[in-house]
């Protein structure tokens, strides 16, 4: 039996099945992109759920894996070389998982670097500038006055949803006919944007032609709504 003792994490969140890819995470944005990737590459693995709103990422067992105290964070115990590898990063975990599996992302180097570029559009600038609109739309940052900050943020991610549009047009996925990590990096952020977030209305979501489709195709297949769920929300 794989021994992952040497990671203090396994503490806090013991391994039932320690010969299994070890998933610590939440169901948010970028928590799902790693749990919708293993469900579709059918590795398997054991998630942890990690409460972030009890502060569970900043204790030193959870920063012992991810110094920077953000979900998802994993361990495969048969890494490079068969050794132990924790990783944090969600788009740095996708990447790995694909080249690890082979899956979901180009073998043409061309094509590689083109879908890799995609999934950094995602880390760079959808993530933080979705999340600063649910931040000052929905959360604490409504109530303040100035709503300079909200509208600044609104208008740079309603041009990142007509980067997107502009993207899709004439493609099913983000590659074309190849459906890979670049769009498995975007669906919880453009899902949460539109739903959780609520801002469906000021990002003027229904205008678009694209984006709503490939949206829908996504959420549509069996191992994104498995992967939206896990782990499992006490």
């Amino acid at each position: 039996m794989t021994d992952l003792s040497v990671f203090p994490i396994t503490r806090r969140w013991p391994a039932s099945h320690p010969d299994r890819l070890q998933l610590y995470s939440l169901p948010t944005p970028n928590g799902v992109k790693v749990s919708i990737m293993l469900e579709e590459i059918g590795l398997p693995y054991e998630p942890h759920l990690i409460d972030i709103g009890k502060n569970e990422t900043w204790g030193p067992e959870f920063l012992s894996l991810n110094p920077n105290g953000k979900i998802p964070a994993i361990i495969d115990p048969d890494g490079p070389g068969g050794k132990p590898i924790g990783l944090f990063e969600s788009g740095a975990i996708l990447l790995y998982l694909a080249e690890k599996t082979g899956k979901l992302l180009p073998a043409d180097p061309a094509r590689r670097y083109e879908t890799i570029q995609w999934v950094f559009f995602q880390m760079a600038a959808v993530g933080p500038m979705f999340g600063q609109v649910g931040y000052f739309f929905k959360f604490a940052g409504r109530e303040i006055e100035d709503k300079r900050p909200l509208a600044r943020y609104r208008d740079e991610s309603k041009r990142l949803l007509g980067v997107l549009e502009t993207r899709l047009e004439g493609r099913q996925w983000i590659m074309g006919d190849d459906y890979s990590i670049a769009d498995i990096s975007l669906f919880g952020w453009v899902r949460n944007l539109i739903g959780f977030y609520g801002a469906r209305d000021i990002v003027e979501y229904d205008k678009l032609k694209q984006v709503p489709g490939w949206l829908e195709r996504g959420l549509a297949r069996p191992a994104v709504q498995r992967g939206l769920e896990i782990p499992k929300r006490p």
